[in-house]
């Protein structure tokens, strides 16, 4: 050990976090002692916990953290270049099983069912992104495709690329969403005009569009629900 690093297990015993999350799981640990265990060590005058610390004020607790960057992560006093990839890939490894969800056989019975399944992938991206969830006869869903990202817009959501992979799997009907960055789902004109093109298509080539939910923050919209289709 070298005087620049102080390491977790130099803390005082009852102050040690890991031994805390193997004694009393890891439920029983706060962020800040969840974040010491990803730093490992601290730096001279800082232990893990107080640099953990640092990193929750910075950010003014978790929420925040979510869209941390290296750079940002770099410019928190005792965070280096190692302790910020530390932290990213934990970052990013739990938005990863957050959002994990298997197509197979997850089943869209409801407005609901649709929302729950890409609320938590949709709800706090800085763009809107577009996406169609394609279903078989039972409702199914057999494939989860983004049509494209950038603000909604008629002449981009053209018919042609949401229904091409519709016929490409044999899909039954399909379930288009996007997501409003501001948090609120009310939808726009815009919204209205290119569910309606969509459904009409739909009727056409004979591949139903059973909805349209635009993602909010935890709340969301459905437009069959609000009788445009």
């Amino acid at each position: 050990m070298t005087t620049e690093t102080i390491f977790i297990r130099d803390v005082p015993k009852d102050d040690r976090p890991r031994e805390r999350l193997i004694s009393a799981g890891p439920q029983a640990l706060s962020n800040q002692e969840l974040i010491a265990i990803l730093l490992g060590s601290g730096t001279r005058g800082s232990s893990a916990l107080s640099l953990a610390t640092n990193v929750l004020k910075h950010f003014d607790g978790l929420a925040m953290m979510r869209d941390a960057s290296i750079n940002e992560l770099e410019t928190i006093k005792g965070i280096g270049l190692a302790k910020s990839v530390q932290l990213l890939a934990a970052l990013e490894l739990g938005k990863r099983i957050q959002t994990y969800k298997t197509t197979d056989q997850f089943v869209i019975r409801s407005p609901e069912d649709g929302a729950n399944f890409l609320m938590e992938d949709m709800r706090c991206l800085k763009q809107e992104h577009f996406v169609a969830l394609y279903l078989d006869t039972k409702n199914n869903i057999i494939h989860r495709q983004t049509i494209f990202i950038g603000s909604l817009n008629s002449s981009i959501v053209h018919p042609r690329e949401v229904f091409k992979e519709a016929i490409k799997r044999s899909a039954a009907s399909i379930i288009c969403a996007h997501n409003h960055p501001s948090g609120d789902p009310s939808p726009s004109n815009e919204d209205i005009h290119v569910t309606k093109r969509l459904s009409e298509s739909g009727k056409v080539i004979g591949i139903e569009l059973l909805d349209h939910l635009v993602i909010g923050d935890r709340k969301f919209i459905s437009l069959k629900e609000k009788g445009y289709l």
